[in-house]
C-alpha cells in the first residue's frame, strides 16, 4: 500500500476489529481536505479514461485545475489562517492544522505531476494525431519565428508592462491566478535585478498558427513562449539572464461584517474590493527556478519556509485555460449532443397551472430541459390571475432570463419578493447587480440572513382562482441557472400541494421577516429542524432493524462530513440497517469497519454530467419516505445555511426516483468508484462482478429520450 493511501486513511487498522464504543474516535473519520483531493483525483481519472471522447478528456483535465484553484482559494487559505492565528484546532480525524497542510502539500505535488503527465504523455500526443498541434519553442522554424515576432510587435508588446523590483521600485502586486514571468536582468557588468511581467489575460493563451506554418490543421503556440522569445524588445540595453513562469493563488474568502445596523449589500460590495489583496495560499513555479529567485518570491509573498505551499512544475501551468479547446470544430472528439425532453409544452387548452393543480411533476436535469422551469416563471408573469411571485436566488448567471421575467412581473404591478444571496461565493458581484436591478423596479429584495447563507431553491407563485388563493411551487436541488442545468444532474418538483404550500409560505416569512417558526409540517428546514429530523429518521430505521425487520437507507448527495449525522449512520449500521451512500465528493464516513460500519457502502459517480442532486430515501417499515432538496450532509449546510428538503408525497413519483435514479446509480459499473475502509477508492468494473456494462447517465439519457418520443 502506498504512503499516500496511508496518509489518506490517517490510521490503518490492520488485522484487527475496531471495537471502540466511542463514535467520536478519530479513527472512524477520514480527513475532509484529503477526501476532497481524492475526489479531484477521480476527476483526473476521467481525463485518462479512453472511453471518453478526446476533447472531453481535455475538459476533465481543465476541471481538475479549476477545482484545485478553488480548493486553494478557500480550503487551504482557511487552514493557513488558522495556522497564522496559532489555532490548535484538531479535525474530527485527529489531524492538526499543520499535519493537514503537510499532507495536502504532499498529495497536491503528486497530483500535479499526474496531471502534467496526463497532458504530455496522453492527451497532447493524441491531439496531434487529430491535427491539433502545440508547438514548443525548440520546434519553431525560421518562418514561424518571423510570423510570431510580427504577431508580438502588433498585438502583444504594447500591452506588456514590465515592473522592476529594486530599492527604488516596490515589489509589484501579483493578482490571483495570473500567469507571470520572473525575469532576471543584468544591468552593466555586475548588477542583477528582478522584473515581473504579467501575461495579459485579455489575450488568448493559445495563439493560432496558420496551417502552412504549423504543419497541422490546428496549430497553437503558447503566449508566454512568444513573450519569452521577444524579451529583448522589453529590455533592449540589458542582458536577460533567466526567465521563469510563476503563478499564485490568493485567499478569496470574503470577510463580511454582518451587523444589523449596517447595509449587507454595501458591506459585501466593500469586501469584494479588498478581496484581491488576500494572502497567497499557493505559489507555483517552474521546476528549474533557482532557490535564490524562489526565496525572493516567498519572502515577498510572506510564505514561511516549510509552512506555505509551493509546487514546482516541469510543464505548463493553469490547465484551466484548456477549456478553450472545446471550441474547436471537431465534433467527433466530443460527446454526442442530445436534445433534452420538455416537461411542459405550450397548450392553448390548459395552462401550466391547470396541469400542476391536477398532479405533481418531477423534473430531472439535464435530461429534461430547464426551459420548463423558465416557462413556469414566464407563465406566472403573463397570467393576469397571478398576483405574486416569491423566489430564492443563489447562482443565476449573468444573463438570467428568470430575473428578467421577475423584473417584468414587478413592472407589471405583481407583488415580487426575492431573496438574492449576496454571499454566494464567486457570484457576489453578479448577485449585487441583480439585487439592485430588482430593487429599482419595485421588487421586494432581501439580501440574505444574518450569519447564514440562503442556499434553498424555492419558487412560489400565488394565483387568484375561483375557489380562492392557490399556491404553486417549484422546489429544486440545483440553482436557477440554465447554464449549469445543462451539465449538472439536478431534480425539481412542481406541486400545488396545500400542505407544502403552507410550509413554503412560512419559509418565505422566515426569510423576509422575523418569523420564529422552528418546525414545519412537511418540509425539513435548516438550520431550524433539518439535521434533527434527519437523525431521527436514521434512528427510526435503526429501531426497525432492532425489531427484526429490514431497515434501509439510501442517500445521494455531494458530500458527507457532519460528525453528528455520521454517528447516526454508524449507529444504524450497528443495528443492522443496510445503507447505501452515493456521494460524489467528500466523504468523511469510513465504511466497512466490522461492528461499526460494515453495513454501509459508499460509492462515487463521476461522468459526463456532474452529479449534483440530493435525494434521501428511508424505507420506514414499508411506509416509504423520500426527500429531495438543496442540502448536503455538511456542517455548513445543516448548521449555517437555510436549506430545504421537500417530501415526495406521491408514491408513483417516489417509484420513479427509486428506479431512474437510485437503483440505476447503484447498478452503475462504468462511472462508479467504491470507497474502501482504508480511504482509497476502487473503480467498479463489470468484469470484476460478472455483470453487463451499465452506465447510469447513458441509461437515463436513453430513458428520457424514449419517453419524449
Amino acid at each position: 500500500m502506498s504512503k499516500i493511501k496511508k496518509d489518506l486513511a490517517n490510521v490503518l487498522i490492520e488485522d484487527e476489529i475496531l471495537l471502540s464504543e466511542d463514535l467520536n474516535d478519530s479513527r472512524l473519520y477520514f480527513n475532509r481536505e484529503l477526501s476532497w483531493l481524492e475526489f479531484n483525483q477521480r476527476v483526473l481519472e476521467q481525463a485518462k479514461d479512453e472511453n471518453h471522447p478526446l476533447l472531453e478528456r481535455v475538459k476533465f483535465l481543465a476541471i481538475v485545475q479549476t477545482n484545485m484553484d478553488e480548493f486553494f482559494m478557500v480550503r487551504v487559505a482557511a487552514l493557513l489562517k488558522q495556522m497564522r492565528s496559532g489555532s490548535d484546532n484538531i479535525a474530527p480525524d485527529g489531524m492538526s492544522v499543520e499535519e493537514q497542510l503537510s499532507a495536502i502539500r504532499s498529495r497536491v505535488q503528486q497530483m500535479k505531476q499526474d496531471q502534467q503527465q496526463c497532458w504530455s504523455e496522453q492527451l497532447r500526443p493524441q491531439l496531434e494525431k487529430h491535427s491539433v498541434r502545440f508547438i514548443e519553442p525548440d520546434q519553431y522554424t525560421p518562418e514561424l519565428r518571423a510570423y510570431l515576432s510580427n504577431y508580438y510587435q502588433q498585438g502583444v508588446h504594447p500591452v506588456l508592462t514590465p515592473l522592476a523590483f529594486d530599492p527604488g521600485h516596490p515589489f509589484p502586486f501579483i493578482s490571483s491566478m495570473s500567469l507571470n514571468l520572473a525575469v532576471v536582468v543584468q544591468y552593466g557588468p555586475y548588477e542583477k535585478n528582478f522584473a515581473r511581467i504579467k501575461i495579459p489575460d485579455i489575450l488568448p493563451r493559445f495563439i493560432p498558427v496558420p496551417e502552412e506554418l504549423a504543419g497541422s490543421r490546428y496549430g497553437f503556440v503558447y503566449l508566454e513562449d512568444v513573450i519569452k522569445d521577444n524579451l529583448k524588445e522589453l529590455f533592449p540595453d540589458n542582458n536577460v539572464l533567466d526567465i521563469y513562469v510563476f503563478r499564485v493563488i490568493r485567499d478569496t474568502d470574503l470577510i463580511i461584517q454582518e451587523d444589523e445596523a449596517g447595509d449587507l449589500l454595501e458591506n459585501v460590495d466593500r469586501s469584494l474590493k479588498q478581496l484581491r489583496y488576500g494572502n497567497v495560499s499557493l505559489l507555483q513555479v517552474e521546476e528549474q527556478m533557482p532557490k535564490e529567485l524562489l526565496q525572493v518570491l516567498m519572502e515577498n509573498f510572506e510564505i514561511e519556509q516549510g509552512r506555505g505551499i509551493v509546487t514546482r512544475t516541469h510543464t505548463r501551468m493553469n490547465f484551466g485555460e484548456w477549456f478553450s479547446l472545446l471550441k474547436l470544430p471537431l465534433p467527433q472528439l466530443k460527446d454526442a449532443p442530445f436534445k433534452p425532453s420538455v416537461l411542459f409544452t405550450r397548450d392553448q387548452r390548459e395552462t401550466i397551472f391547470d396541469r400542476i393543480r391536477l398532479q405533481d411533476f418531477l423534473i430531472h436535469h439535464p435530461f429534461e430541459s430547464f426551459d420548463s422551469v423558465e416557462e413556469f416563471i414566464s407563465a406566472a408573469v403573463k397570467d393576469p390571475q397571478v398576483i405574486g411571485i416569491k423566489m430564492t436566488l443563489y447562482r443565476v448567471g449573468s444573463d438570467s432570463q428568470i430575473v428578467q421575467k421577475l423584473i417584468e412581473a414587478a413592472e407589471d404591478g405583481k407583488q415580487v419578493a426575492v431573496l438574492v444571496e449576496l454571499k454566494a461565493r464567486f457570484d457576489e458581484k453578479n448577485n449585487i447587480v441583480w439585487a439592485r436591478r430588482l430593487e429599482s423596479v419595485g421588487a421586494h429584495v432581501v439580501y440574505g440572513m444574518l450569519k447564514l447563507k440562503t442556499h434553498c431553491k424555492l419558487c412560489m407563485v400565488i394565483r387568484k382562482e375561483g375557489d380562492g388563493i392557490r399556491r404553486y411551487m417549484h422546489i429544486g436541488t440545483g440553482n436557477y441557472n440554465p447554464g449549469s442545468s445543462k451539465i449538472y444532474t439536478d431534480l425539481g418538483i412542481f406541486t400545488a400541494s396545500e400542505q407544502i404550500g403552507r410550509d413554503v409560505t412560512d419559509v418565505f416569512n422566515y426569510l423576509t421577516g422575523y418569523s420564529g417558526k422552528q418546525n414545519y409540517d412537511h418540509l425539513l428546514v435548516a438550520p431550524r429542524s433539518l439535521r434533527r429530523k434527519l437523525e431521527e429518521m436514521i434512528d427510526r430505521e435503526a429501531e426497525v432493524a432492532r425489531s427484526g425487520k429490514d431497515g434501509r437507507i439510501i442517500i445521494k448527495a455531494n458530500a458527507v462530513t457532519h460528525p453528528s449525522v455520521i454517528q447516526a449512520l454508524y449507529r444504524a449500521s450497528q443495528a443492522g440497517v443496510k445503507i447505501d451512500l452515493i456521494i460524489r465528493g467528500i466523504c468523511c464516513l469510513r465504511p466497512g469497519l466490522p461492528n461499526i460500519s460494515e453495513n454501509i457502502r459508499v460509492r462515487s459517480i463521476i461522468g459526463r454530467f456532474l452529479e449534483h442532486s440530493r435525494l434521501f430515501y428511508f424505507q420506514n417499515d414499508g411506509s416509504k419516505e423520500m426527500y429531495i432538496g438543496s442540502a448536503d450532509i455538511m456542517e455548513r449546510n445543516l448548521d449555517r445555511r437555510v436549506e430545504v428538503l421537500t417530501p415526495i408525497l406521491e408514491a408513483q413519483l417516489r417509484q420513479v426516483l427509486m428506479e431512474k435514479v437510485l437503483q440505476s446509480q447503484l447498478k452503475d459499473n462504468q462511472l462508479s468508484f467504491e470507497l474502501l475502509s482504508d480511504g482509497t477508492y476502487g473503480r467498479i468494473r463489470p468484469e470484476d462482478r460478472d455483470e453487463e456494462p451499465y452506465n447510469s447517465q447513458i441509461a437515463m439519457l436513453q430513458a428520457y429520450t424514449e419517453a419524449s418520443n
